[in-house]
């Protein structure tokens, strides 16, 4: 006769790769968090850089303190008004030299601006090549565990298959 049907029962093992493959699963957002938490801190760390270096760029254009060190956030838009009318009215008053005022004024604007996207640039390279090494060493890493990975997935086909022909072998 033939035998009785037995019920089905889960493996034993399957248990502890579930418990396992959760337990990876909660690392793995771990870190992702931890990286978003770091790229969230240097976004505010670049934005509070523009806010200053906006703010001080507007103190230039409004002929501010040239000596202060220390740059303020900026709590309010910039709004930039041509200095035209305060020229017409220092014209009529006949005050002598406000044109070179203005000349030496827009050359050490241009000198400013200048400077700060030279200076942009090179975090800019900076920023760019420590991505990039970021990114060669993530990827050495994922090429070092790839073969670990390939070599896995084989054993467990492998004895995937050697468990099915001993099933049918006997």
């Amino acid at each position: 006769m033939s035998e009785p049907a037995r019920p089905y029962a889960p493996p034993p093992w399957l248990g502890a790769a579930l418990l396992t493959l959760l337990a990876c699963q909660v690392g793995l957002l771990w870190m992702h968090g931890t990286m978003l938490e770091r790229q969230h801190g240097e976004l505010l760390g670049l934005r509070q850089d523009i806010q200053e270096l906006a703010e001080s760029l507007d103190e230039m254009d409004q002929g501010g303190e040239q000596g202060s060190s220390l740059p303020r956030p900026s709590r309010h838009r910039i709004h930039r008004h041509p200095p035209v009318a305060r020229v017409r009215w220092q014209e009529n008053e006949g005050e002598g030299g406000v044109r070179k005022e203005l000349s030496d004024q827009r050359k050490s604007e241009k000198d400013a601006v200048a400077k700060a996207r030279d200076v942009r640039d090179k975090l800019s390279i900076e920023e760019n090549i420590r991505k990039a090494d970021e990114k060669a060493k993530l990827e050495a890493a994922h090429r070092s565990y790839q073969p670990l990975i390939w070599i896995g997935m084989g054993l467990a086909i492998l004895a995937m298959w050697g468990r099915s022909w001993l099933r049918n072998r006997g």
